[in-house]
């Protein structure tokens, strides 16, 4: 009974918040961004330790547990059984799907997409037996780039900004801007643009390529991609 109780007066303040925003929203600048109006909404089965940060305009789903010392932007989604560790970022516009731990020395960039399931580790050769935490390993994963659904990312590797890693892929080794990775253990097959479509480029050259969906021009160097234009 008390539960429940708790969980309808929960639903009762967050519907008294959205009056207040609602009522007050002509007060607001008009070029506001409405992540910087809005507080972030807290499932009631989620659990958020004293001392974590959440940004405006985030929403955090059903029995989503954030540890203390996590730092999160605006505008993030955190999905249903999503696991968020102590000495984690995750930045601005993130969607993190079901089913995902975030473990501690993770950094995510701005709008990175996690797809359900994906892994991420932080001990190169765990042991049961044996503590480890000192041996944790960083990993980065830059601005834009997508992990597919049920992939693995092994710790301490840094994945590039809009590389785009196939759905079961294994990334073992850093991954460049771009770049698009596929299989177990994953291996490059091309490049993608910051839409998410494939670029008609090869894997090494000098080459010019278009987006088919927006047209941004992007240039290959090597085995570098880089955007030359909006």
């Amino acid at each position: 009974m008390l539960e429940a109780e708790s969980r309808a007066k929960a639903v009762e303040d967050r519907v008294k918040r959205s009056q207040f925003f609602l009522s007050n929203l002509r007060r607001y600048p008009k070029n506001m961004n409405p992540l910087e109006m809005t507080p972030p909404l807290i499932h009631p089965s989620a659990i958020v330790d004293d001392g974590a940060q959440i940004g405006t305009g985030s929403r955090v789903w059903h029995f989503v547990h954030v540890c203390a010392g996590a730092r999160i932007g605006q505008g993030v989604s955190l999905g249903q059984n999503v696991f968020v560790g102590n000495r984690v970022v995750i930045g601005d516009r993130c969607k993190i799907q079901n089913n995902v731990s975030v473990y501690d020395g993770v950094t995510l960039e701005e709008g990175v997409f996690c797809g359900p399931s994906m892994v991420f580790t932080n001990v190169y050769n765990p042991r049961s037996l044996i503590e480890r935490k000192h041996e944790y390993r960083a990993t980065l994963v830059k601005k834009g780039a997508t992990l597919g659904a049920n992939c693995t990312i092994l710790c301490g590797i840094t994945i590039g900004s809009y590389a785009f890693v196939g759905a079961g892929a294994v990334v073992n080794q850093d991954v460049p801007d771009y770049a698009l990775m596929v299989g177990v253990p994953a291996r490059q097959i091309g490049w993608m643009s910051e839409y998410g479509e494939r670029l008609d480029l090869p894997l090494e050259g000098h080459e010019h390529a278009v987006c088919p969906h927006m047209g941004a021009k992007y240039e290959l160097r090597g085995r570098v991609v880089r955007k030359l234009s909006a």
